[in-house]
């Protein structure tokens, strides 16, 4: 299967299920994955325009654009569609098929190894993906992405509202996460609660 990342990640992201991420000496296939939209969707970090922390989203495709969020995880997206668009999808988690001793060792607090990419700042640490993997190009350094030989068939994909999103972005317009139905390794769904300001 030819995988289109100039396709916008609503397209992509249930594509990439199943696919492989190599990253360095450890390798993971992709079971739960959500998509963004750039300007059109406030749930996404370019809802309002670019700045420095979200400019490779505003990039070409193809190239990884990693966050840090809640002042302690590391979480990476895969840039989608042409420049300017500034389209992603989100890595939630996934299977480590290769590479298992190394991503235990990053993942020490797992206690079996369907939670070692379960959740999207866990692939990154099992992954070994940092804030200086930003921008990094697939295809070229430690990161190679394979698709699938040929799509999951539509029974095997579930999807539903996007993880930790509150407002109008995290609402069921906007069932954008997608994930392998009955896999071991998909995160469980958390529902986004509004904050109150004191």
């Amino acid at each position: 299967m030819i995988l289109d990342l100039t396709a916008p990640s609503t397209v992509v992201a249930p594509l990439l299920l199943g696919s492989t991420l190599e990253v360095g000496d450890v390798t993971l296939r992709i079971t739960e994955v959500e998509a963004y939209l750039g300007e059109r969707d406030p749930g996404s970090h370019a809802f309002r325009g670019e700045t420095r922390r979200n400019a490779v989203m505003f990039g070409p495709p193809g190239h990884i654009y990693a966050y840090f969020t809640y002042g302690m995880h590391v979480c990476a997206n895969i840039v989608c569609s042409p420049p300017g668009e500034a389209t992603a999808v989100l890595l939630r988690a996934g299977e480590v098929i290769s590479g298992r001793e190394l991503a235990r060792s990053r993942r020490t607090t797992s206690r079996e190894d369907a939670d070692l990419a379960r959740g999207p700042a866990r692939l990154c640490v099992a992954l070994g993906i940092t804030l200086a993997d930003d921008g990094a190009k697939l295809g070229a350094g430690r990161f190679a992405l394979t698709p699938r030989d040929s799509p999951l068939r539509a029974d095997e994909i579930r999807s539903g509202p996007r993880t930790g999103v509150a407002g109008p972005g995290g609402s069921e317009d906007y069932s954008w996460r997608f994930w392998i139905d009955g896999d071991p390794t998909v995160s469980p769904y958390r529902r986004a609660t509004a904050r109150r300001r004191p």
